[in-house]
């Protein structure tokens, strides 16, 4: 099946088939004057000469080796959509994909376990990926809210941009700690902050670390106290994990990190 790329506001997303090509022109989420290629095209093309496309010797395509969300990203509300709203489109985005989600989930543990048990160097070695681990998780969930296509092997993208993912682990870890060191609500709010960091990487891969985190901090102006309401909602469902010795977080955690996607599409319109 023949697959797809677009830019829409300067970043490239796909591979994706023609008919959700279309539905994404339908909905605005790509332009009519945004550009789409395809294997064979001599040329990229805007949107809107879709129909009239021809096929000739290949050029460019592409840059397909980077970690990034393959899905662009539907018009926001700039943080006005209730937290309500926004759990209930996580559920509707997994159905059907719930397998996949738990996979991920459990293979991303699996691999973070495994690596923290190494003797001697498990510690290090774990501190290490998380940044990667956590770029993976942005791309693979965003793109999975935006109804793109996602897959297993997902797990590793992070690892494409492992610097800027490092860098933008230890930096965050590092601010909200030296917040702490004041006071525990200042961390919070911190950490608030901060929250977008990973989600702005995964969508911007040639954005360097201090620029992701400032980036956030941008984002969340006035939104901290909404995020912090969205995590209240889940507490409920945290006890009840804990009551099944842990076994419930492997559905709880697809279902919390698909709401923190969809928070981070609400809110970025707010900057963008």
């Amino acid at each position: 099946m023949k697959q797809w790329f677009c830019h829409v506001d300067g970043k490239q997303y796909g591979p994706v088939d023609e008919a959700e090509l279309r539905q994404w022109i339908s909905q605005g989420r790509v332009k009519q004057d945004s550009l789409i290629w395809s294997e064979g095209m001599a040329e990229w093309i805007p949107a809107s000469t879709l129909d009239m496309q021809g096929v000739s010797a290949a050029t460019a395509g592409p840059a397909t080796n980077e970690a990034r969300v393959t899905a662009p990203a539907p018009a926001g509300s700039g943080g006005q959509r209730p937290n309500a709203e926004i759990m209930a489109t996580a559920r509707e985005m997994l159905e059907g994909r719930w397998g996949l989600a738990i996979g991920f989930v459990v293979i991303l543990w699996g691999c973070s376990m495994v690596i923290s048990s190494l003797p001697f160097i498990g510690g290090l070695a774990s501190m290490l990926i998380s940044g990667a681990l956590q770029l993976s998780s942005a791309v693979f969930f965003l793109t999975l809210v935006r109804r793109g296509n996602v897959s297993l092997d997902m797990l590793l993208i992070g690892f494409k941009n492992f610097g800027n993912a490092l860098a933008t682990y230890l930096l965050m870890n590092i601010f909200i700690l030296l917040w702490m060191l004041l006071l525990i609500i200042p961390g919070i709010i911190a950490s608030l902050a901060y929250a977008q960091s990973f989600f702005i990487l995964a969508e911007n891969p040639n954005m360097g670390p201090i620029e992701a985190i400032r980036c956030s901090k941008e984002m969340m102006i006035g939104h901290k106290w909404k995020l912090f309401c969205l995590g209240l909602r889940f507490i409920g469902w945290i006890l009840l994990c804990i009551l099944t010795l842990g076994i419930g977080f492997i559905f709880l955690t697809p279902y919390m990190v698909s709401s923190l996607a969809l928070f981070y599409d609400d809110v970025r319109d707010s900057v963008n």
